[in-house]
């Protein structure tokens, strides 16, 4: 006896419907949202900014086929290309994601919403070009930073109950379905269309997380981010063409997403979309490093001044106890060798390392240059890493949201010094007041690295002011930066 399935073609997925639906009917009344937003573009752009004195990220930049020029396409800011779209948003997402400083939601995922900026910036500023070439308006930097809460919180809310990476895949996958939703809803597609493309970016191949983890981290994990933007991008513009969608792609029994790739479970929601993400995110300010570290880092930069203080050195701790969160031994407790930049940044005791040694942790300090002293890896041997269940808890409470880390040194005499616990870092929503004013410098930082001072004014006149950012149009904010 054989049984067959309907071919009855069904409804679209709950989940698909809930995301098109609050894309194209949300209203965003938050200000803390919008304001958080403006300060988070222009802390991406920043990031973007410095990636572009690395050699290993611009060597990636620029069109597919060398010497191409697009009329009316989008420019890469600190750079001279004018890209289609979809290349746009692989060079704009690659630049703002390679030195891992940009903003970070954690959850039972984490992620990097403004990674979304590549796709979001390279559509609108396309948009905008090609619209005023047509004799039409353009499109405003109000409409960026609303697809920015947006994406921020489709990625955020999809990533609060739902973990990716233990199934092995790796959180540029949410980007992906954020910017296909965003770009859509910027390239005026219907509901229909929208749930279409959305299927599309489920029945895509994910990646897999294993560019991230030892033995095999590397360097396609800052850029990976830029290869979701991009393929978004062209999910929507091939939705926009009526190409059919697939209605039923997470929960169609044995091909469907959830019984390929997530176990046969469904996504569980903690919360409607509105513009949590964007009021609650994470920002990088003071250190280049994989986000469940910066407390660490923050309490070994105090440590460092009381070893100097007592006229001790490095050469003079016997053992460092690390007490941390489950998410920080999962990601970032690493032994042995550690081979390049992107295994370095992911390793929670290199990151403690240098600062105990210099003082500082930049970017630069992931450098062979830096990475050679043996002294780094004398320290690390003499860490070791444990869980506390309550900095655990804290950090999944949705009141609390903590990446809590404590440092504990013991001397070579037997002195053990007072442990340094730091619960929220500078980039929390509860140190916001202390923050923003710190971005907004590294922001200043970012720009004087590419632009000649007098550039430097014009875009800090017109990016500063919210009421003035907001009404500018996508293409003339977009000049302001290019080189």
């Amino acid at each position: 006896m054989s049984s067959h399935l309907s071919n009855q073609r069904p409804e679209p997925d709950q989940v698909l419907v809930d995301i098109a639906d609050y894309v194209l009917h949300y209203q965003v009344q938050s200000q803390l949202a919008w304001t958080t937003a403006q300060h988070c573009l222009l802390d991406t752009l920043g990031c973007g900014l410095e990636a572009l004195t690395y050699p290993a990220c611009t060597k990636l930049l620029g069109p597919v086929v060398p010497g191409t020029v697009v009329p009316h396409g989008a420019r890469v800011p600190g750079t001279q290309f004018q890209l289609d779209p979809i290349q746009a948003a692989f060079n704009i997402g690659t630049i703002v994601r390679w030195l891992d400083f940009n903003d970070t939601w954690l959850a039972a995922e984490w992620g990097h919403p403004s990674d979304n900026l590549g796709a979001i910036l390279a559509a609108a500023d396309w948009l905008s070009r090609t619209r005023v070439a047509g004799g039409k308006a353009p499109l405003t930097m109000r409409q960026v930073l609303e697809a920015m809460i947006m994406a921020h919180e489709i990625q955020g809310v999809l990533a609060l109950e739902n973990s990716f990476n233990k199934v092995g895949l790796d959180h540029v996958f949410l980007v992906k379905v954020a910017s296909t939703a965003v770009v859509g809803k910027l390239l005026g597609l219907s509901r229909d269309e929208l749930i279409n493309a959305l299927s599309l970016a489920f029945v895509d191949g994910q990646s897999l997380r294993t560019y991230r983890h030892a033995p095999n981290t590397g360097s396609r994990k800052s850029w990976a981010a830029g290869d979701a933007t991009a393929r978004a991008v062209r999910l929507a513009l091939i939705a926009r063409t009526g190409e059919m969608g697939y209605p039923s792609v997470l929960t169609a029994k044995t091909w469907g997403f959830y019984d390929v790739s997530f176990q046969g479970n469904s996504f569980k929601f903690q919360r409607d979309y509105g513009s949590y993400v964007m009021e609650n995110v994470l920002f990088k300010i003071s250190f280049p490093a994989e986000f469940h570290s910066q407390t660490a880092v923050e309490a070994a930069m105090t440590l460092f001044n009381r070893l100097r203080d007592l006229g001790r050195g490095t050469e003079n701790i016997a053992k460092i106890t690390i007490r941390t969160h489950e998410a920080a031994l999962r990601i970032i407790d690493k032994k042995g060798p550690l081979n390049n930049p992107a295994d370095r940044d992911h390793c929670l005791q290199y990151m403690i390392a240098v600062p105990l040694l210099h003082g500082r942790l930049t970017a630069a300090d992931y450098e062979d240059g830096v990475a050679e002293d043996p002294r780094i890896d004398a320290l690390r041997e003499r860490m070791v890493c444990v869980e506390d269940p309550q900095f655990t808890k804290d950090y999944h409470d949705p009141e609390k949201r903590s990446i809590a880390n404590g440092l504990t040194v013991e001397l070579t005499d037997g002195q053990v010094l007072d442990e340094v616990v730091v619960e929220y870092p500078i980039g929390h929503k509860r140190r916001r007041a202390e923050g923003i004013p710190k971005l907004l410098e590294k922001y200043r930082i970012n720009l004087a690295r590419i632009f000649p001072e007098k550039q430097q004014k014009t875009i800090l006149q017109h990016s500063l002011e919210f009421d003035r950012l907001v009404e500018l149009p996508v293409h003339e904010f977009v000049d302001l930066f290019v080189i």
